[in-house]
This record gives structure tokens, sequence and C-alpha cells, in this order.
């Protein structure tokens, strides 16, 4: 962050990614919380010496600056206070503003061997993450998958005490053993007992130290019954949908699940998936150098790469399932567990991190996928080839769950280009080659990020943030969440003909799978109408570049508070503001006067609390 960007963010106020303290009486104690929030999250910055006085922030200053970061970098070293020194000497720095000084500290993203970072030496009740609504602390469910993520042995690879080849369905074992042979007839392996032939996959395992041997957790994913898998994971799920039906009544037109039907193991799984992926897809056909017809395309290739890198990247110890999803205009894969390298590594190739190495060896053995690092490469090559838009990668940083989203439209065909004209009018003209990208993105996905745009463009995120809120003060996108959660969604009058979007790409959690058991609660299930009016009440506060007078904010709120009745969580959505902000600042007055009631009266820590306008005499 630079002087500059700090003025900025004075006038927007905190984010996901930007905490302020005001630090008078010295390191306050909530530091602690927000640095590990941060690490474990996506990073972000504190500024120290930032206080909120009547709905603003203002700069205070630090009167002892170099009182105060030694007492930080003493406690940062302290594995009594924070179990990992996260930040670099270069990550604090002081700033000399209107004759104050303020602290700058930047908290990176830790990795996935360095997670979870926690505070007084209690990774289960020390551990925090972050999101719109500040710091919070994890569940121990969230503290162990990170436990799990940064264990140098595989997870795969753990032996499963009581459980014995029995446990494992012998026709998949047989169907697996047939396709290694017909691709590699020669190979050693194929000699071996079943016992044998599992060790060298990677499915049965003696460790040296305790002596103990059985199958493993790869083992038992690749080949195992469903009662034995249940057995091993309780959660354990595989959800696989055709989503081809026009009828908002209609979820699926094909399904598979598990549902005691067939043997739900991922090999099983695998084989009955890909073909429907592939059936019908509309790419031309290639020839080799013989002229004759290749019946696998890269396209074909690509969605088998996508399909077996959502199986063995999972975590499968999570309560979450993974989901494949076929539309007409898109493949949706969502698997738990977040990426184990960098998001822009992840589209540059050559690395590879896989949550499973067994199970990886087990489909490479079947030649179903090649070297670790490439797979992503070729997916990025085959939608390039098409001209279609390119697959986007999303992470839930709070529910731990990536997707990839595959579009199988084209870029720019003409009825889009007209219909961008129609939206901005006279203004088409004059727009540069950045912002009709933008726009044809918003259009063609329905919903956008900074970071999507990204995928497409060179521009630095803050041009591309500037130009995304000029969209949303003209009138062309729609803001909706805050910090890394933000989107920006098509307003125009039609795209309510265009087909579903993003909502099972897991940046935020509104976007998620309508089967998600773990949804927070998003917009109250709001009629469509309603939800539109509210968002055109608040667009003011989500477009301003500074703070509103209280006035103004009062008379948003009401008129807010006239259509429905508000929770606190589905206002601070709308009005992008902490939800304590809106509390002591606003409601809590605005109650007081009379202007705005309660829905419970009778119960004022009720979850579903919400406030409506009162209605006048």
């Amino acid at each position: 962050m630079t002087v500059e960007e700090l003025l900025k963010a004075l006038e927007l106020g905190e984010d996901q990614d930007l905490e302020f303290k005001a630090a008078q009486g010295g390191l306050p104690r909530s530091v602690w919380e927000t640095v590990s929030s941060f690490a474990n999250t996506a990073g972000g910055t504190i500024i120290l010496g930032v206080a909120e006085q009547f709905g603003k922030f203002e700069i205070v200053g630090i009167n002892k600056p170099q009182t105060l970061i030694k007492d930080f970098w003493d406690n940062h070293n302290n594995r009594e206070k924070l179990n990992y020194p996260i930040c670099r000497d270069a990550d604090v720095t002081t700033w000399e503003i209107e004759k104050k000084t303020v602290i700058c500290i930047q908290i990176p993203q830790a990795s996935r061997q360095q997670r979870p970072i926690y505070i007084n030496n209690n990774p289960i009740g020390g551990t925090f993450k972050r999101n719109y609504e500040g710091d919070y602390r994890c569940t121990e469910v969230e503290v162990r998958q990170m436990l799990r993520d940064a264990a140098e042995e595989p997870s795969d690879g753990r032996i499963l005490e009581g459980f014995t080849i029995a446990d494992l369905d012998s026709e998949s074992l047989k169907a697996y053993r047939n396709r290694f042979a017909s691709r590699n007839p020669d190979h050693p392996f194929l000699a071996l007992s079943d016992q044998d032939l599992l060790e060298s996959l990677g499915g049965w395992r003696r460790d040296r130290v305790s002596k103990i041997e059985g199958i493993t957790l790869a083992g038992i994913l690749m080949f195992g019954k469903e009662r034995s898998i249940l057995d091993a994971l309780p959660h354990f799920h595989l959800d696989y949908q055709e989503q081809f039906s026009t009828d908002p009544e209609v979820r699926w037109t094909y399904r598979l699940t598990v549902d005691g039907k067939w043997t739900p193991n991922l090999f099983n799984f695998y084989y009955r998936v890909y073909p429907n992926l592939v059936e019908n897809i509309d790419v031309p056909f290639q020839l080799d150098q013989y002229a004759i017809r290749i019946e696998e395309t890269h396209v074909h290739e690509a969605l088998r790469e996508a399909l077996i890198n959502t199986l063995i990247h999972a975590d499968h110890q999570t309560t979450h399932s993974i989901q494949i999803i076929k539309r007409p205009d898109r493949f949706i894969l969502i698997n738990p567990g977040r990426l184990r390298i960098p998001l822009e590594q992840l589209y540059q190739g050559g690395i590879s991190d896989p949550r499973n190495p067994n199970l990886l060896k087990m489909f490479q053995m079947l030649g179903l996928v090649e070297r670790a690092g490439s797979g992503f490469q070729k997916i990025l090559r085959a939608w390039r080839e098409q001209h279609w838009l390119i697959p986007l990668v999303a992470e839930n940083l709070q529910l731990e769950l990536t997707a990839i989203q595959m579009p199988v439209v084209s870029m720019i065909p003409e009825s889009v280009e007209q219909e961008l004209r129609q939206v901005v009018g006279e203004a088409y003209p004059t727009l540069d080659e950045l912002e009709r990208t933008i726009l044809m993105l918003a259009h063609r996905l329905g919903e956008i990020s900074n970071r999507d745009i990204q995928r497409y463009r060179n521009e630095h995120s803050r041009n591309i943030g500037s130009l995304l809120h000029k969209f949303v003060a003209m009138g062309w996108l729609k803001k909706s969440g805050q910090g890394f959660g933000t989107r920006y969604q098509w307003t125009s009058p039609s795209s309510e003909h265009l087909p579903e979007s993003s909502e099972h790409l897991p940046e935020s959690s509104e976007h998620l799978p309508e089967s998600s058991e773990h949804l927070p609660e998003s917009s109250e299930h709001l009629p469509p109408e309603q939800e539109q009016i509210l968002q055109q009440i608040a667009a003011p506060v989500q477009t301003s570049g500074k703070k509103l007078p209280k006035a103004t904010m009062e008379a948003i709120i009401l008129d807010l508070c006239a259509i429905n009745w508000l929770t606190l969580r589905t206002l601070a959505r709308l009005l992008a503001r902490k939800p304590d902000y809106l509390r002591n600042y606003f409601i809590a007055p605005m109650l007081k006067d009379g202007r705005l009631e309660l829905k419970m009266p009778d119960n004022l820590r009720h979850p579903q609390q919400a406030y409506r306008k009162t209605a006048q005499p």
C-alpha cells in the first residue's frame, strides 16, 4: 500500500483486506487476531494511527512509533504469542501524513505449510480468518482442515485401521486391472496380487515405525464399497448434475449421486461422469497426419483433466461434497479444499502440489492424466482454440472450497455487441478496449470480479477497479459484496433471459450451490424485483467515493426499511458497511427516536431480528 492508496482508503473505509486501529494506548491486543485472520485468508494491511470518529476515519497518529514497532516485533517473534513469524522487516513501515506518524503493517498470506497462524499458543481457540464483517474465530473443523493441508505426509496415504481387502469392491479393482492391461499389457504390476498391486499404487501401505499396515484412504476412495467408504468418511458425497431445463422448478434433468444404486467410488464415478460430460460437445473434429479423424479433441482432454483434478485435489475429509454440474452454456466443478498453490501460479503452470498424490498415481497409470502441473494449461489451450471465455477459478476462503467455471460461449458474438451498444448508448464509441472487455465479460458471465478480468487483461487491479466503480455509477453494472467477495452484475433489462451465471462460484458464500447445507444467510430470500429495488436505493452508498453525510445515510436506511423487514446482515450487505458500524451509529439512534421499529421487540437478540420504518400516524 502507498500513501495515496491510504488516503483513498480513508474515504472508502475498512475492507476485507484493510484494518484501521487507533493504537493510542499502545499496541492493541486485537491486532494479533487481525494478523492471524489476514495470514489465514488472503493477506492484508493493518494501519495503526487511524481512528473512526463519527462514522469517518481520521488520522490521529502515533506518538511513539518506535516503541510501538518494537512491541510489535517482540510479540511477533514470540512463539507464545504468534506461532509463526509471518512478517518480514520490510512489511512494517512508517509514514508522515499531515505531520502525524502512522504505521503500516503488511500481513502476507500464509502458505499451506504455514497455516494455521494462531495466537496465544492455542490453535483451536486462537486461529482466525477474515470476512467482510471482520475477524472471526475459526471452528475446530476449519483448524483441523488447515492442519491436514500443512502436513507433509499426504492425507490419502493414511492407513485406515480395521479395514481390509474385503472393504474394496472386487468388480472395481478388476475393471481397473483390465483398463491398465489394455493400455500397457506388459507392465510388471499386472502380475502382482491384488494386495501387492494396491501397495504399488498407494492403496495399501506399511508404516515402517509402528509396523501397522492396511488399506489407505486412497485405496478406499478409489475402489471402496459404498458402506466402507461412508464408514471411513461419514460426510463423503459425490454429485453430478445436468441442468438443461428452462423450468425453474426442475433443478436437474439428470443426476448421479450416492444413492445405493451403484458403487460410488472415484473409479466408477469418473467412468460414469466423463462420457456424460463430453456428450454432444459442439466442437469440430480434427485429423491426424494420415487424415484419419481424431475422436478426442483438446476439449475432451480438457474436460477429462478438469474432472480428474477435481477428484484428486479435493479434501475428502471435510463435510462438503464434490459437485460436477453441466449446463448448456458452461461446466462447473467444485471441490472441498483451497488451492495449495497461488492462483496466479495455477494459470502460469509448471508447478503442482496435489492434495492426494496416491489418487493421482492411480489415474496416471491408466493414462488419464500426465505430468503434474500441466493439466490446467491444457484446459486453457483448449478453450482458447475454441475462442471461448477463459475458464475461471475461484476460492471460497471461508468455506474452504475451490470451483472452476468453464464457459462454452464465444467471446463477443454480434448480438452481444449490439446489446452493449443499446445499454451504453452514445458513449459506446468512446470506450477503449479494456472498458469494452469488462462490459463484455459482465454480459457473457452475468457476474464478474476484478480478479476475473485480470485473467483476460494485464492492467493493474486498481485501474480495473476504478472502471468497475465508474460503470456502477453509470448504471451499467450493479455491485454486491465487499473485499475479495465483491462482484459486479450485468444490469441490462435483457439479462433476465441470459443463462444463469456463476451462482456456483464460491468466491463469496452467496454463490454456492443450493445443495450446500453450510450456506450463510444471504438476502433473506427476497423476491428478485424487491432485491433490485433495494439495490437501487442503496446505490448512492455503494458507489460513493467518500463518506456520505449522516442525514443522507439515515434517509437511505429509512427508504430501505420502508420496503420490507430487513436484518442487520442484509443492511450491511446492501450498504457495504460493517454491521457494528451500522448498529452503533444509525440503527440504535433511529430505534431510540422512533423512526425504526423492531420485528421482535420482546427478544432483542433473536437471530432473525429485523427492522422496518415506523408507520407515520
